[in-house]
């Protein structure tokens, strides 16, 4: 077959396979011109999904009525004046008004700042209109109608009108996070309005709040930290703070939005040893650096990108967190207290028999088989001498030793775990706070404690090794052998030895003795598969990492265990001054704090 130029209608349809996939791609494209340009009011109309309708308006620079043409050409951008190593826009590859218009009837109506007049230009199936008068004050607006209706056969792979109206959602709600001074407003015959106020730039967790939940802000911890250029700041949810899927992570490269492998993977990494496996934290994290560091030129869809030193990206998020986390110290999160007061719930009692009337008694109203008040012999009788100020000597003595054991606990309530004051059903420890109380899960509390000493011991210096009898020969290519000789030296400090043996191909002569009998093949193909995807080889940490967990697991103190006021008191202070022991090595919470507040609410004092 001989080879031809294809139309220029055809290319733009192949390029649109790679940018517009569905409704939300149009969203994401136009919303981030309308940021490119300025925007600080952007309002999106949907019906059918984004299927039928998708208008955007903004408030913008607008565009000039002779750049027109040029806007909905391919390859025809504003954006790039100091190349690809100096992006500072969102958009820059010139593609998506062309590729758009190839697949659906678009229509772009704009006035340019200081212009007269608006003009507007029409888009259907690839064939643009001439320039015609238009009405609009200021900014521009882009409608894009009837999508796909060129290629229908894309139309068999869209989903409901509510999964694809979501979609577009989901594209505003990331959006509206990395630009809180710009106002976003969602609105359309298929869908309720939300719209996202403008906030001071200061004041974005106020944003993200609205956009991640209001329990956010009190379940977060502020991140801060630089490495060698590369700026992270954002908030981190707490360990037990977290969801069923990974859609409540927002992840920001110079404020463009990225779903990244490596950015995403060293969040897991962060939480690996305080999460399970199964979960996945809340997260809004906004990295900064020179444009020349990082290529967004990846995909036509711009929501991968590459890292020039992905090591130094993922060492800076996973060290940040797990820092941030020591320093704050103990967090609770505020939904387990929530959801200990939806439990504790008042209830009335089954009433009591009526009790038959026999009449007054010399002593009183007397009911069957109950004998008349006696002040001498009932528990609360009045104090003798309580007329005089005297105390009876009984109660004198009781009141001396319960001011003797409440001036003892005064000092551990200053604590924020305060003093034990009781052990329910032999593994919750109750303790009493100066503002209010603490419930411990005493297993799970002990449980930490222990994988923490055991992380320190294992990690604090080289691991112990078990030599091989007969060096075990991993045949791999030959650039997994290269990588994994130049991590040689990190991973002999976890005790593993590795060396090279001819091309393609490494010898493994010692393994970590904390592991015991191990499939050295298997392991070292699956870090040789991390080092060739992220850098970094952290797979050998994380089973390492997971032994000790094991063992802390069945080391701790059971469940079912009497402790004693000291021993309860202790395993307190010591859960204070561990870093990461507000949740067990599963992830669950070790202690939940009720405020005195919250306490008097439930009993209606407040």
């Amino acid at each position: 077959m001989a080879i031809a130029q294809l139309s220029d209608a055809l290319i733009d349809q192949i390029a649109a396979g790679e940018v517009v996939e569905r409704p939300a791609s149009v969203a994401k494209e136009l919303i981030e011109n309308a940021l490119d340009a300025g925007a600080r009011r952007i309002e999106i109309a949907t019906a059918a999904g984004g299927k039928s309708l998708l208008r955007v308006t903004d408030d913008g620079s607008g565009i000039a009525a002779d750049e027109l043409p040029l806007a909905v050409r391919r390859h025809c951008t504003s954006k790039l004046s100091g190349g690809l190593d100096a992006i500072a826009t969102l958009g820059f590859r010139g593609e998506a008004l062309p590729s758009i218009g190839s697949v659906a009837r678009l229509t772009v109506r704009s006035r340019a700042a200081g212009a007269a007049e608006a003009f507007e230009i029409a888009v259907d199936g690839g064939r643009s209109s001439g320039l015609r008068p238009a009405a609009l004050s200021r900014g521009t607006v882009v409608e894009v109608r009837d999508l796909f209706h060129a290629v229908p056969a894309r139309l068999k792979f869209l989903k409901s009108d509510r999964a694809e109206g979501a979609a577009i959602t989901e594209i505003v709600r990331r959006l509206a996070i990395a630009f809180p001074a710009v106002r976003f407003e969602l609105a359309g015959p298929d869908r309720t309005q939300t719209v996202f106020e403008a906030v001071d730039p200061g004041d974005v967790l106020r944003r993200i709040e609205a956009v991640a939940g209001k329990d956010f802000g009190a379940n977060a911890i502020a991140l801060a930290a630089e490495r060698e250029g590369v700026q992270l700041d954002g908030f981190a949810g707490l360990p037990t703070f977290h969801r069923g899927n990974a859609l409540a992570q927002y992840v920001y490269v110079n404020g463009r939005p990225v779903r990244d492998r490596l950015i995403l993977s060293a969040l897991r990494g962060a939480y690996a040893d305080v999460m399970a496996r199964d979960r996945h934290p809340v997260a809004v994290l906004f990295l900064s650096l020179d444009p020349a560091l990082v290529d967004v030129n990846v995909h036509p869809a711009k929501a991968d990108v590459r890292f020039r030193d992905p090591g130094l990206v993922r060492g800076l998020i996973v060290g940040a967190i797990r820092q941030a986390f020591t320093a704050a110290g103990l967090r609770a999160t505020t939904t387990g207290a929530s959801g200990l007061m939806d439990r504790f719930r008042p209830e009335i009692a089954p009433q009591a028999a009526p009790r038959r009337f026999d009449g007054f008694a010399p002593g009183g109203f007397a009911s069957p088989g109950q004998a008349n008040y006696s002040a001498a012999a009932s528990p609360y009788r009045p104090l003798e001498d309580e007329a005089s100020g005297g105390v009876a000597p009984g109660r004198a003595a009781s009141a001396a030793s319960a001011g003797m054991a409440e001036a003892d606990a005064g000092a551990e309530r200053r604590y924020p775990l305060g003093a034990a004051r009781a052990q329910l059903h032999g593994n919750f420890i109750v303790a009493e706070t100066e503002d209010g109380m603490v419930i411990v899960d005493q297993h799970a509390a002990h449980e930490r404690l222990v994988y923490e000493a055991l992380k320190t011991a294992l990690h604090g210096s080289r691991l112990a090794s078990q030599m091989l009898l007969i060096p075990e020969i991993v045949d791999l290519p030959e650039d997994d052998a290269e990588r994994l000789a130049e991590h040689a030296e990190a991973l002999g400090q976890l005790g593993l030895s590795v060396e090279r043996f001819g091309p393609g191909a490494v010898a493994v002569r010692e393994t970590p003795a904390i592991l015991g009998q191990v499939d050295c093949r298997r392991l070292v193909l699956d870090i040789a598969d991390e080092l060739a995807d992220l850098g970094t080889a952290g797979t050998l940490r994380s089973r390492i990492d997971h032994v000790a967990a094991t063992i802390a697991c069945h080391g701790s103190v059971r469940a079912g265990r009497t402790l004693r006021p000291e021993e309860m008191n202790a395993l307190l202070r010591d859960m204070e001054a561990t870093p990461g022991s507000g949740q067990c090595n599963h992830g669950r919470p070790t202690f939940i704090a009720l405020k005195l507040a919250d306490i008097e609410k439930m009993f209606g004092r407040r």
